[in-house]
Order: structure tokens, then sequence, then C-alpha cells
């Protein structure tokens, strides 16, 4: 039986992280779900707009809620960390304060009533992929990954709720559960540089460039992550991370929705990997033949 759930693709997955839907896409076949995308939806205002105008931050995300509602979707899938987390901010600001839900139904035309509740795609997944049911695993992920987090997927943590938000597990047994060896490392929730990445390329170099050198330094040969800014900053930044680092990184960053699809049984050529700027090959990568993940920039 096919289980229906609300969907909210934000503009990074129909743009600069296409391949991020597509492997949700794919994996959610899998696991027998449909994705009803959120009708006539706008962006969120990630990463920027609840800096410069807060009003602006709580109405973009609270129209996104209210189209939600009108289609009926009690549940909202939001892949994206950043969109997750300003919809989710959202809904807890229009629960906790009567007068900025009553203020934005002026604003919008319309009223939030609190039916539509917003998750991320961990929560997503251990629903749907539960340890012991589920689609057999049939191309097991046989290497070490890094389980990176970031931010917005365990904070502010009065909002998310994880049980362990300096430590969190979610992904970690989901690459367990798929044949992985989750490392145990320092950075797994540390800031990447998220939108810094355009005004601070510096800052980003030197805050990625430490992800990528504890990772690498305890063995990992794959990061995988589940936020659109942080797979570009991991990724599409890496230039900018050898320079300041001195460092050549090889171990390529993936979405936990590629990994997991992968291990599935979709193939690697229908998951978006050669979109990434850092090349991956799941198949060598599983066969032991990763290479070294880090050697000295002379070494290019």
């Amino acid at each position: 039986m096919v289980v229906q759930i609300g969907y909210f693709p934000g503009c990074s997955l129909q743009g600069s992280s296409r391949e991020f839907e597509q492997s949700l896409k794919a994996l959610a076949e899998k696991l027998g779900v449909s994705l009803e995308e959120i009708p006539d939806w706008n962006c969120c205002g990630a990463s920027a707009a609840h800096n410069l105008n807060n009003e602006l931050g709580l109405a973009l995300p609270a129209r996104i809620l209210i189209q939600a509602e009108r289609a009926g979707l009690e549940e909202i899938l939001v892949p994206c960390a950043a969109c997750f987390s300003r919809l989710a901010s959202t809904v807890h600001e229009l629960n906790k304060h009567a007068s900025v839900r009553r203020h934005l139904a002026d604003v919008l035309g319309a009223e939030y009533g609190g039916k539509t509740r917003p998750i991320n795609i961990l929560e997503f997944l251990g629903r749907f992929f539960p340890e012991g049911q589920g689609p057999e695993v049939i191309q097991p992920l046989a290497c070490k990954v890094a389980c990176y987090y970031g931010c917005l997927l365990v904070r502010p943590t009065e909002i998310v709720g994880r049980d362990r938000p300096e430590d969190p597990q979610e992904m970690d047994r989901l690459m367990s559960r798929v044949g992985a060896e989750p490392i145990d490392w320092a950075f797994k929730v540390d800031c990447c540089g998220a939108g810094l990445t355009i005004p601070r390329p510096d800052l980003v170099a030197r805050l990625s460039g430490a992800i990528l050198e504890d990772a690498t330094s305890r063995g990992a040969q794959i990061i995988v992550l589940a936020c659109p800014m942080c797979h570009t900053n991991l990724d599409m930044r890496r230039a900018d991370i050898e320079r300041f680092t001195g460092k050549r990184y090889t171990i390529p960053a993936i979405y936990v929705t590629q990994a997991i699809a992968y291990a599935l049984g979709v193939p690697a050529g229908e998951l978006g990997l050669k979109r990434h700027l850092v090349p991956i090959n799941l198949e060598k990568l599983r066969a032991g033949d990763a290479g070294p993940a880090s050697a000295p920039a002379t070494s290019q």
C-alpha cells in the first residue's frame, strides 16, 4: 500500500540541489511513499529573510503552511535542513504568540490553523525505513562514513526536540542499517559556514576545512548529509578549503537519500551523483578502493 505525505521541495531541491530531490523521489518510491507537493508554494526565506526582516521571515513560511492546510496535508516532508528550520520555527512562533498569528493572518489574508506539521528527512526515514522493516538492502555501503548533521537538523533544541543535540544518532543508525560503519567524530553538528559562502568564503573555508580534516583523520571515506547549504560548502567550496588548509581532500559529500537509495538498488546513474563537483564512485567505494581521503596540496 502506498502512503501519501505532503512535500515541500523548496528552492534548492528544484535548483542547485536537484540531485537531492532526484534521489529522494527514487527512495520514496522504494519505500512505498507518494510525495504530494504543496500547491503554489513559495520560497521559505532561508537563509537570509529572517535576519533582514522578521515579519517577512515569518510570513513566507506561514503562507506555505497555509497552502498545505488548504490542500488537506497534515504533515509535510521538508528535506532541506534550512527550509525545515524556517517552517518549524514559524510553527513554534505562531503557536506560542497569538498576536503574531493574527497579524500574519491580516498580512496574508488567511490564518494558519495549526493543522499542518513539518517533518525533516531524518524523521521521515526513521518512520518509513525503520530498523528491521522495509525493502531489502541489496548493495550494502561497506565503507566508513562521517554522518554530518550540521546546525539546523538539531537546532534550536527547543523547536527540533532532539534527545542528543550534541551527538545525534538518527543518521548513524540509518547508515549502519545499509551496511556502512559510522565513525565517532567531533564535528558532526558543527557549522560549515552556511549562507556565508558568498560574502565570506574565507570563513567557510576555515569552518568546512575543519570538518573535512576531522572526518578524514578518523578514517571516513565519505560524508553523508541532508542540507543543500552544507553540501554546497563541502563540495563546491573544495578549492577554497584546500587553499586554506594546504591539503587536498578527495572525500566526497553526498546526501543521505543518495546513500540509502543506492543501497536499496537504485542505480548510481539515476541518483544525480555526476552533479557533484567532487567525484564519487559508489561502486568503487564499496569495493574498498577509494584511495586516500586527503593528501598534501603539493601532491596534486
